[in-house]
């Protein structure tokens, strides 16, 4: 039997003895791992798809005690803002202050905010009405100042709104608020004996319970409710599901190429003379 035919006699491997083979088995569990990452993490983004707790339409509508939704110096969930609630306490007179930079049915303005002391020294921030004119916004939280007397009760409903975040003043008054936010209100009132709510509340009575200032309500419509499916994670469950198939081709290309390589050295291929 001459070499040629001995060399006849081997036979080049399958890609399935390829592919058993002890370190193609190895590299076969680690894209086990590695898909198992892949789809756990494609499980957790659909998951997040699918709001199965969305507020119920027209909840926000339903007016509860302030007590229900937040508390002082405590974050607010998304689902509650835009809540309306009934607030009771009293007036600072030192602490109304305004907002410019307001925007009432696309109307820029002023609001005019107040600090309500409530009955557990706490201290709520409102937006209590607005005015398109600077001058109309002064006059108004004069009256407030002049008004307001610190044992009196007032009694308001308005919707819970988010912090805005605090900005430096673009101006040249360095006391210029553009952002309705209790951080920054904080800054500007007087002595505050108890913790701040770090949301605020507009309320739906422009004249803040105590004087007629000629102030507009605010325009303050109930938050839209999301769709129940965010189909941004759907597209990154699906992302991750092809990353997880993605694994295991890769697996079967390697192994491929293994085996492509064998068979040329069993025919004694030689690139170089291709």
């Amino acid at each position: 039997m001459t070499d040629q035919e001995d060399s006849a006699l081997v036979f080049p491997p399958t890609l399935r003895e390829v592919m058993l083979r002890p370190r193609w088995l190895a590299m076969l569990g680690f894209c086990l791992i590695v898909a198992a990452v892949f789809a756990w993490l494609g499980q957790w983004q659909f998951a997040r798809a699918v709001d199965f707790d969305r507020p119920v339409e027209g909840a926000t509508e339903e007016v509860v005690p302030l007590a229900e939704v937040a508390q002082p110096a405590q974050y607010v969930s998304e689902e509650l803002i835009g809540q309306r609630v009934d607030v009771a306490g009293r007036w600072d007179p030192e602490d109304f202050r305004i907002v410019s930079s307001r925007y009432n049915d696309d109307v820029e303005g002023y609001w005019v905010t107040g600090r309500l002391e409530l009955d557990d020294a706490s201290s709520m921030a409102v937006a209590i009405g607005f005015a398109q004119e600077r001058a109309d916004a002064d006059a108004a939280l004069a009256a407030f100042a002049d008004a307001a007397e610190p044992d009196a009760a007032v009694e308001l409903t308005g919707r819970i709104i988010s912090d805005e975040g605090p900005v430096l003043p673009s101006g040249d008054d360095p006391y210029e608020m553009t952002r309705m936010s209790p951080a920054a209100l904080l800054g500007q009132w007087g002595d505050v004996p108890g913790e701040t709510y770090r949301v605020y509340v507009t309320s739906h009575d422009p004249s803040g319970g105590i004087a007629e200032a000629g102030l507009d309500a605010i325009s303050s419509p109930a938050p839209e409710i999301a769709g129940p499916v965010n189909w941004l994670n759907i597209f990154y469950a699906v992302e991750w599901a092809v990353f997880a198939g993605a694994a295991f081709y890769l697996w079967y290309r390697l192994a491929k190429d293994a085996q492509q390589r064998e068979i040329e050295d069993i025919e004694g291929y030689d690139p170089d003379e291709a």
